[in-house]
């Protein structure tokens, strides 16, 4: 399907409106958050039916999003800095950081398309147009250095508004996005200018976690950039977004309790073994061939001492 173009309105970056002396000094990254250096930033969107209110104005919605955005990014600063790196040679490695020197900010891009909300939601797969709706959609955390670390890209439909939050995954884990996309709703709504700088509800813990013994600045052993950074090639893919709602889910767990004769498996363990299934369906391997899935957990309340749950940057598990 033949899909219209993405116009690009205007173009601005966000800075935190209020940045204390602690938020002008870099910020050293974790082991966790170094090992996304090769991967795709978060993408993640928000689609909106057009409010009923006759004196909505897109204007004033969008003046909105990027003053709240701006004191936002006051709590959550990182994602208006850059990614800056260091070659050392004694011995040879690098050190790649959070920078907040020379950035222009957050990235803020006001689109619009010739689409309507059922043309996203209809199809049975994802659009590929949606791509477009995402301002670093192929970007990959180390490009980070040049491009901004957070982009929000606002596109108008003929009946709704997209909002598309593109976030790098060496600053942030899912987990942690969410605490960022919360925080900058809960602002939002607010619409008491006071409140926009004095609090949030939940702020974030921005230390970074290192290992005991570390220094706060891990290095890479590495003499050039070519042998830490691999860029994913794409696979062409279809993606389809499943909704399991609570009443489904409370019966599949029910279910899978019932045969396995207990009550001891959990609903997200029920979801895990029914999606593992249907991906091993999908693959259509041989019966003889070894397999696996591989899915990535919230580690935080995990290490010992745990971290808080508002630990703000990578904190990830992979279980099989």
């Amino acid at each position: 399907m033949k899909y219209p173009s993405v116009e690009i309105i205007s173009d601005c970056f966000i800075k935190p409106k209020f940045l204390s002396e602690e938020a002008k000094k870099p910020t050293y990254l974790s082991p966790w958050d170094l090992a996304m250096m090769s991967t795709h930033y978060i993408q993640k969107g928000l689609l909106y039916p057009l409010p009923e209110n006759k004196d909505f104005s897109i204007t004033t919605f969008l003046d909105d999003l990027k003053d709240s955005l701006s004191a936002t990014l006051t709590h959550f600063h990182p994602l208006a800095a850059r990614l800056a790196t260091i070659k050392l040679q004694n011995p040879p490695s690098f050190a790649v950081f959070i920078n907040p020197e020379n950035s222009p900010g957050a990235r803020f891009i006001h689109s619009s398309v010739n689409l309507t909300v059922a043309d996203i939601l209809t199809p049975k797969d994802v659009p590929s147009i949606v791509h477009l709706f995402f301002d670093h959609h192929k970007a990959i955390s180390h490009d980070g250095h040049k491009l901004s670390l957070l982009s929000v890209q606002v596109t108008e439909l003929i009946d709704g508004i997209f909002i598309a939050c593109s976030a790098n995954h060496m600053v942030v884990d899912g987990s942690s996005f969410w605490h960022f996309f919360n925080s900058w709703s809960e602002v939002f709504r607010s619409k008491r200018e006071h409140d926009l700088l004095d609090h949030i509800s939940r702020p974030p813990a921005l230390q970074r976690w290192v290992p005991e013994g570390c220094h706060k600045m891990i290095t890479l052993p590495f003499t050039s950039e070519d042998q830490f950074i691999d860029r994913p090639k794409r696979s062409l893919l279809r993606e389809r977004i499943f909704h399991f709602s609570t009443g489904s889910l409370s019966k599949l767990k029910a279910k899978v309790n019932y045969e396995c004769n207990t009550t001891k498996i959990s609903t997200l363990q029920a979801l895990c073994a029914i999606v593992w299934r249907c991906v091993t369906r999908a693959r259509r391997l041989p019966r003889e061939q070894e397999t696996g899935c591989r899915m990535a957990a919230d580690n935080r309340k995990r290490l010992s001492p745990p971290l808080p749950e508002t630990y703000f940057g990578n904190d990830l598990g992979v279980f099989s």
